[in-house]
């Protein structure tokens, strides 16, 4: 069965982040020290571009949602693309939400760059704003865009987060793939 994609436009969260929580401040507080760049669903951190028009019929039939809750991804990249059309530099990701360990055919537009877990319910992602789970993972167990590479590695994180920290809030996470376009939002230096 071919996988459900989802899209979104988030901003970017670099070296070049000039709002909110610093980069410096950030690289400080997670301890991802070999991070180049934080591509994460963390709706804190790699916040979306727009604001879905709430009131119209026409943007809810592109929100995707989960147990009642509106998740900031959409379901055509056409819609997310018409949002965003002004804006010169995002991260434009497409998204499969619990994954298979083939990953999603998608590699003439977009690159993979990871797996995320994101907390059911809410937008906090686990492995980059959860606040350290170091009987699960290692922040060395992070890619340079602060996700993990392997699906195996990924799945008993995800497995495993609310086994070893059974008094800790956001450890039952959904698995995302994350795939960023090539070209669209990107920085060209």
């Amino acid at each position: 069965m071919k996988p459900k994609i989802y899209y979104t436009a988030l901003q970017t969260f670099d070296a070049d982040h000039k709002h909110g929580f610093s980069w410096k401040d950030y690289l400080s507080f997670s301890e991802i020290n070999h991070l180049k760049e934080l591509v994460s669903l963390d709706g804190n951190l790699n916040r979306l571009l727009f604001v879905p028009d709430m009131d119209t019929e026409a943007d809810w039939e592109h929100l995707v949602t989960d147990q009642g809750l509106v998740m900031f991804y959409f379901n055509t990249l056409d819609y997310v693309l018409e949002k965003v059309k002004t804006i010169p530099f995002f991260n434009l990701l497409a998204l499969v939400k619990e994954p298979n360990f083939e990953k999603a055919d998608l590699t003439t537009q977009f690159d993979f760059v990871g797996y995320d877990l994101i907390t059911i319910g809410g937008d906090t992602s686990a492995l980059s704003n959860g606040g350290g789970f170091d009987n699960t993972f290692l922040t060395t167990d992070l890619n340079a865009f602060g996700l993990i590479s392997d699906y195996n590695k990924a799945k008993k994180i995800q497995i495993d987060l609310p086994l070893n920290n059974p008094d800790q809030n956001d450890t039952t996470c959904y698995l995302y793939e994350v795939w960023r376009h090539k070209v669209i939002g990107r920085k060209t230096n």
